[in-house]
């Protein structure tokens, strides 16, 4: 694995299996009863977030203090940048600290990229603008592998606003480079420029029509999983759809639409990056029912990141965190 952590492009598809194994062990961690492993003891993490955030930033919090590195949390609002000071000056007074990582987060597309240039400490890319956000794809990934096992062949659905979205640029990279078969459904409005070509190129399929793609009769047919994105208001300058409502009708998943892909498939999974704006892309029935694994991707996000800052900062000769031996005459849920 590189030094930074920028693109989803970054990793190959050994890379990527390299860290979803790794997460595995991590993951483990999380039913023990005492969950600090030395792994990076000594180390200082900077969490840099100049966006909001609860998942993506308390999951690097936790990540890192559980691993015994020095962890600490930055906002813009209580930075100098606040005062007007760049974007560069405030990256390179932090790695003069000598801290081993910055994640970052910024409204700014490329902004990651920019700060590994400037800086000497490893760059994880918590989300720029909207270019990408490879650590949710990751976890995203090892999600997916959790239920459906080796994602070869598996055909994937992301459905919603496309043009705003890191988490689909990441994922239609990470989920090609280990094998599915994926298919982006969008409005039209909210479909990225030069998207035809890009799909062309990487072997992806594109639908501005949901009902077919999930009754199975899109290009990669029968579906496994779908991913709803967020309706991204925050960043929508005009009128991208008439109203929520019609957006719910066109491209959110109803509750029918549930209940028809339950009896396609019993197994489909239902994904969302969040956080979800219930009853707008996502109905409350769906993203409560037995196929939602959205809060299984909470607790991935703590593994993976933990798996990321392992391969980034740990020395090669040193260990990934496995689960404590169950002494003997003991449960295992017992020492757990």
């Amino acid at each position: 694995m590189t030094k930074h952590l920028i693109s989803s492009a970054d990793l190959s598809r050994a890379e990527v299996e390299d860290i979803l194994e790794t997460a595995a062990s991590m993951h483990d961690l999380q039913r023990r009863e005492v969950k600090k492993v030395p792994t990076l003891r000594g180390r200082t993490i900077i969490n840099f977030f100049f966006e909001d955030s609860t998942r993506t930033r308390s999951s690097f919090e936790i990540a890192g203090k559980w691993m015994s590195a020095d962890t600490i949390n930055l906002s813009a609002k209580g930075s100098s940048t606040s005062k007007g000071e760049s974007l560069r000056d405030t990256a390179m007074t932090v790695d003069a600290m000598a801290v081993d990582a910055l994640v970052i987060r910024h409204n700014a597309s490329g902004a990651c990229h920019q700060v590994a240039q400037w800086v000497r400490c490893s760059v994880i890319n918590a989300g720029d603008g909207t270019h990408e956000h490879p650590t949710q794809a990751l976890l995203d990934a090892y999600t997916l592998r959790t239920r459906l096992g080796d994602l070869d062949g598996k055909h994937v659905v992301i459905v919603g606003d496309l043009t705003h979205s890191r988490v689909f640029r990441s994922n239609v990279i990470t989920l090609k480079t280990l094998g599915a078969r994926v298919t982006v459904v969008a409005p039209p409005t909210l479909m990225p420029s030069g998207i035809g070509a890009w799909s062309a190129a990487d072997g992806f399929a594109t639908s501005w029509d949901l009902d077919p793609v999930l009754d199975g009769e899109g290009e990669h047919g029968p579906v496994d999983a779908v991913m709803m994105l967020r309706v991204q208001r925050e960043r929508m300058s005009g009128g991208y759809f008439p109203t929520a409502r019609e957006y719910t009708v066109g491209y959110g998943l109803t509750r029918d639409r549930l209940e028809r892909l339950v009896a396609r498939n019993d197994g489909v999974l239902v994904l969302h990056p969040g956080p979800m704006n219930r009853g707008l892309e996502i109905a409350p029935e769906a993203a409560d029912s037995p196929q939602s694994v959205v809060l299984d991707q909470v607790s991935a996000g703590v593994a993976v990141r933990m798996a990321v800052l392992y391969h980034l900062l740990a020395g090669d000769d040193t260990p990934a965190p496995v689960p404590a031996a169950v002494p003997a005459g003991a449960t295992e849920g017992a020492v757990r």
